[in-house]
């Protein structure tokens, strides 16, 4: 499900966080986006959702057994995070603070396997924000990491920009969908799934997590 973008600055984020705290109580499906990073990751995997919102992905992460984290900006989302979740997982911080340096001052740690970005957050960044926190999720990202973007085609931040923002950082388009269920995306999708990848080889999965082979 995509509940739609999050509100703009000033009050409309304690309206917003009604509205997301209200669909959750409801019983609403909230962690289509965190099944698809689950999906992505190698277990027990440190992620971090950048415009955590309420933080409902962080939990259905964490849920699944990842070292899951979340920065928002917005002490009316957090205050329902906290109060949902663990709140030593949640930070106040925008994206564009996020950086190898600051994270761990906060108490984060300041590698992750995967970074993503949920529900059209680059449309509420200045024009010089999306360029730079592609670099600096490039610096905290471990070998073979990514960085997972949902948004609107069209809204601003959406996967045209994201992709010129990507050049010179490092990362790499791997995988586009239309929805977070893998469906195929052209130039008429109204939604975007973007997989933009680190260099480097990813921690193998443990187990038979990922491969599977029935014995004799």
């Amino acid at each position: 499900m995509n509940p739609g973008p999050g509100p703009g600055p000033g009050p409309g984020y304690a309206a917003y966080a009604a509205k997301m705290r209200g669909l959750m109580d409801a019983g609403v499906d909230l962690e289509v986006d965190a099944r698809f990073v689950d999906m992505l990751s190698p277990r027990r995997a440190h992620i971090l959702d950048l415009g955590c919102g309420i933080g409902s992905a962080v939990g259905a992460l964490r849920a699944r057994g990842h070292m899951a984290y979340g920065v928002d900006p917005s002490d009316d989302v957090l205050t329902v995070a906290r109060e949902l979740f663990d709140p030593a997982c949640f930070q106040d911080m925008s994206a564009g603070a996020v950086s190898a340096s600051a994270l761990p001052a906060r108490g984060l740690p300041g590698a992750f396997d995967f970074v993503f970005m949920s529900g059209n957050v680059p449309a509420f960044l200045t024009d010089d924000a999306l360029p730079k926190i592609f670099k600096q999720v490039s610096s905290i990202l471990n070998p073979g990491g990514g960085l997972i973007i949902g948004t609107s085609t069209k809204a601003k931040g959406g996967p045209a920009q994201q992709d010129v923002a990507a050049a010179g950082s490092g990362l790499t388009l791997t995988h586009r969908f239309s929805d977070w269920h893998l469906g195929p995306f052209s130039e008429e999708s109204p939604w975007s799934v973007s997989v933009y990848s680190n260099a480097g080889t990813r921690r193998a999965a443990e187990g038979p997590d990922g491969m599977f082979v029935l014995g004799a």
